[in-house]
């Protein structure tokens, strides 16, 4: 399983349930590496998306035992996720959002791919630095690219804590 995100500088990732920053390359490498496989959502980020991602099996993590989406399947804990993906090939499960979701997910996430954005808007949601975890390394960062004057560069972080489940 592996975490895909956009953030800023300061790790933030939205402001009021929108992505504060919207680069077409980060939505790009977003579509190519999820595409075919499954994506973990909370509740808020998919309705952000304004319906299913095509092309995935589009996964729902809710406490609202009320809410359906055509398209989706509507999960309400932890563990009926992992019994959902156990079936899948773990190098193509992400969880796409939001902060509680990445919070819960990330320690038991191979791989992080993160686009960092070298701007610091306001932002109300956050995603976990994983330069100040303990297991988590850089294995590789790409050239800085130039979006109408806003940097960028993308980051592959490891999960050295969850090695040996992969080995």
């Amino acid at each position: 399983m592996n975490a895909i995100v956009a953030v800023n500088a300061d790790w933030g990732i939205g402001l009021g349930g929108q992505q504060t920053i919207v680069i077409p390359d980060d939505r790009r490498r977003f579509k190519s590496l999820t595409g075919g496989g499954v994506v973990i959502a909370g509740r808020k980020t998919f309705e952000g998306l304004n319906g299913v991602l095509p092309k995935r099996r589009n996964i729902v993590l809710t406490r609202d035992r009320s809410f359906s989406a055509a398209g989706a399947l509507i999960l309400h804990s932890i563990s009926d996720v992992f019994t959902e993906i156990a079936r899948f090939d773990t190098d193509k499960v992400f969880v796409i959002g939001g902060e509680s979701v990445y919070r819960q997910f990330l320690p038991m996430c191979r791989y992080a791919y993160i686009t960092m954005i070298e701007a610091s808007p306001p932002s109300d949601a956050f995603f976990p630095n994983p330069d100040a975890l303990s297991n988590w390394t850089v294995e590789s960062c790409s050239e800085t690219y130039n979006f109408n004057g806003v940097l960028y560069s993308f980051y592959l972080y490891r999960n050295n804590a969850v090695e040996e489940l992969y080995v």
